[in-house]
């Protein structure tokens, strides 16, 4: 359960956040891509992410919220980096911390996302950076990369 605090008169409570995601990278051709979802109403690309279903861990939120909004079967192959900011809604103010993962495609289709996004599409790391919306997203698709080639080629 979050904890809520309340602030003085006139303070907007205060309630803590938890997300998960994953940045889903592939190498096609020899180059590396990642899976990114977009929305035509607002034009935003992001990284796949949502809350936790009762007692799930961040991980397991982690690789629902994947599978779910991009169709594909995933694995997690290390923790990245944990994203936090703040936003109000219905007289609530939220400090909503995000935890990110690598992950790698072990099957399905991005045809198959659910309704959340309107398109999930692979795409060019370098074309990634340039279309991702926050530079939140930028962050951890820079530190997706070095994971991966650290991976690979134990170098960044």
């Amino acid at each position: 359960m979050p904890k809520q605090n309340r602030g003085g008169p006139g303070r907007l409570p205060v309630r803590d956040a938890v997300a998960a995601g994953g940045v889903v990278m592939r190498e096609n051709e020899g180059r590396l891509e990642v899976a990114i979802a977009g929305r035509d109403s607002d034009g935003t690309w992001v990284f796949p992410k949502g809350t936790p279903d009762g007692p799930e861990t961040v991980e397991q939120t982690a690789i629902r919220e994947v599978v779910e909004e991009t169709g594909l079967e995933v694995r997690i192959l290390e923790p990245l980096d944990t994203t936090q900011y703040w936003f109000a809604s219905r007289g609530v103010r939220f400090h909503k911390r995000v935890h990110f993962f690598l992950m790698e495609a072990t099957g399905g289709d991005v045809e198959r996302h659910d309704r959340e996004y309107d398109v999930v599409r692979w795409v060019r790391v370098d074309e990634a950076r340039s279309l991702l919306s926050f530079e939140n997203y930028r962050q951890m698709l820079d530190l997706a990369i070095a994971a991966w080639k650290e991976r690979k080629w134990g170098k960044s």
